[in-house]
């Protein structure tokens, strides 16, 4: 096995199915989600300007992770893809029965990515899909009447979304995130029902080093989101 090929830092992507094990999903309904995931997958890269043929992709059953080249810039990752993906979504929720429709949480980060004989390997990869599962990205997604939840790494936001010209960073809120023995903080957003602007939230994030930290700014951040209520 060959150890010494060099990390490449590669842009993070991976979507998760809402509900995918739901037993009212009969497996024609579940053949026929990921027949319309994978289709609205392929338009969004497309729509966003991003090769899919390109990206290393891998089926995870109830979603899909993506790595996308270095060469690739970010900014349409989040820019872009997001609402494109939402409007594939919607096309295909309106030709199918509730138990083959689609909504997903969307998960962005980037970092240096291994490889060897038998895949990837890269401790950012694994907070990607931490975040995936964060308890806020899916109660984001719960509440709200859209058919997409994004999140993306405090990396992510700071580096790309805070300095994108195409999209409103005050529309992201800052979250807590506890999965497994991650505790950090990220970014929610709702593509296609956005919550409304709030510049105060972009000033600094307190990092997230020890437990009574966490606790504190998962009160804040639980107390702003009852006050919102996604349009």
């Amino acid at each position: 096995m060959n150890y010494e090929r060099p990390a490449t830092h590669r842009t993070i992507f991976a979507v998760d199915v809402e509900g995918y094990g739901d037993r009212r999903r009969t497996t024609p309904h579940r053949l026929a989600l990921r027949e319309g995931l994978y289709r609205a997958l392929f338009r969004a890269f497309d729509d966003a300007g991003v090769p899919w043929r390109h990206c290393r992709r891998e089926d995870c059953g109830d979603g899909v992770f993506v790595l996308a080249p270095a060469e690739i810039p970010k900014g349409p990752f989040v820019e872009y893809l997001p609402n494109a993906l939402a409007v594939a979504l919607h096309r295909h929720n309106l030709t199918h029965h509730a138990e083959a429709r689609i909504r997903l949480r969307m998960a962005l980060h980037a970092g240096e990515v291994a490889h060897d004989d038998f895949g990837v390997t890269a401790p950012a990869i694994n907070q990607t899909f931490r975040l995936l599962e964060a308890a806020p990205l899916k109660k984001a997604l719960k509440s709200s009447r859209g058919v997409l939840a994004l999140i993306t790494s405090t990396w992510f936001f700071d580096e790309v979304v805070r300095h994108s010209e195409a999209l409103d960073p005050t529309t992201f809120r800052p979250v807590p995130v506890a999965v497994k023995e991650t505790r950090t903080t990220a970014w929610v957003a709702l593509p296609d029902r956005p919550y409304p602007p709030n510049a105060t939230l972009l000033g600094d994030v307190p990092a997230l080093d020890d437990y009574r930290t966490w606790r504190r700014f998962r009160r804040h951040a639980q107390v702003l989101a009852d006050r919102e209520d996604p349009a």
